[in-house]
Order: C-alpha cells, then sequence, then structure tokens
C-alpha cells in the first residue's frame, strides 16, 4: 500500500506533528480550536495536544470566525520585531481566523488557508499576532486576496472582538491593537513565525 502523505501510528501533536502547509507562508494549514458558535474559550494544550478548556467567554460576544493557530509556528523575536510596540513574542504559536461561507460547527480540524492579512495585538508587551485568511478552496470567499476587499461590517467584527475579548470588569486592558495589515506583511509574519519555531524547537 502507497501512501502520499506521511503515516502516523499514533495521532500526531497539533502543534508540532502536523505540517504548517507546502505552500506556506501564502496558503496554510491552520488548526482550529474555537468556532464561532462556541461560548467556552479552547486552547490547545501544550503537553498533550488535546484542546482544553481555558474559560468560558466573558462577554457576550463571539467569535466571528474560525480561530485556531498554524503548526509549527512560533511567536518569538522575529515576530516581536515585526511588531514595534512589543518587546517580546508571546511564546505561543501564530493565531489565525479562518472565514468560511459555509458554517462550520465543529472543532479540532484542520483546513488550508489563504493568508489575506492580520491585526498587529499586542498583549501587554508580547507581540500576539492575528492573522486572517480565508478558506482556500470556499466557493465565496476563496477569490479574496487582500484583506480590504473583505466587507468591512467582517473587519468591523474581527477588530471588535479581539479588542474586547480579554476584557474583565476587574482588571485593565493590557491589550491593544495596533492596526490591520496586508497579505504581504501577514505572510512576512507567518515566516518569521516558521523561522521562530526552527529556532526553539527544530524541525
Amino acid at each position: 500500500m502507497t501512501f502520499n502523505a506521511p503515516f502516523y501510528r499514533w495521532r500526531p501533536h497539533p502543534w508540532h506533528g502536523l505540517s504548517p502547509g507546502e505552500d506556506a507562508p501564502n496558503v496554510v494549514e491552520a488548526y482550529i480550536e474555537i468556532t464561532p458558535f462556541d461560548l467556552i474559550k479552547f486552547e490547545i494544550d501544550k503537553v498533550t495536544g488535546y484542546l482544553r478548556v481555558d474559560r468560558p467567554q466573558r462577554g457576550s460576544s463571539q467569535p466571528p470566525a474560525l480561530y485556531g493557530f498554524v503548526p509549527q509556528t512560533y511567536c518569538g523575536r522575529r515576530v516581536s520585531a515585526l511588531s514595534p510596540h512589543s518587546k517580546r513574542g508571546d511564546g505561543d504559536p501564530l493565531d489565525i481566523c479562518v472565514l468560511t461561507e459555509r458554517p462550520i460547527a465543529r472543532s479540532e480540524i484542520i483546513l488550508r488557508a489563504k493568508v489575506v492579512g492580520g491585526l498587529q495585538v499586542v498583549d501587554g508587551d508580547e507581540a500576539d499576532d492575528k492573522i486572517i485568511a480565508v478558506m482556500a478552496n470556499d466557493n465565496i470567499w476563496a477569490h479574496i486576496a487582500e484583506v480590504d476587499e473583505l466587507p468591512q461590517a467582517i473587519v468591523e467584527r474581527l477588530h471588535h472582538y479581539f479588542a474586547t475579548y480579554k476584557n474583565m470588569p476587574d482588571k485593565k486592558t493590557v491589550l491593544t491593537i495596533e492596526g490591520m495589515y496586508s497579505s504581504e506583511h501577514a505572510r512576512n509574519v507567518v515566516q518569521a513565525s516558521l523561522e521562530d519555531y526552527d529556532d526553539e524547537y527544530g524541525r
């Protein structure tokens, strides 16, 4: 029997065992942790690779897109260098939001995502960029090449969600959104995170 993809005897760790995609940084593989239907914030457990309940969403807003990360990426010094108001990367895989026309209501899936832009998020002093992408074979969104081509309402939802999703009534917000950037800069951030991963973990 011939396999066109790597054969795994066991389930690979989503962060370290899955590919970032042969066409990265233009088109990447995205591992989805949260859907727009989730009222709980799930996050990959770095030790086991399973989804862990991080916290219930404190506010009423829900994620406006599929949300996860790009495997074998790491937000380190190169990612931070592309974020002038940060002092370091956040030490996590690179976050990604993926727009699809058909609702996807389950997480722990992987899909091919075309990078179209991003949000430059700084959480405290740490670079916490959010790459914006469209599902590469989507019937409606696949033609999008730049974040500026997206409907303004969707852009506003993404901005509002990430500007407020960590708000707590008894704590001062330390997260800021420095701006939105183009697909070219987004691809540079993805490439930087791939190189940061190489430095931190090797391939």
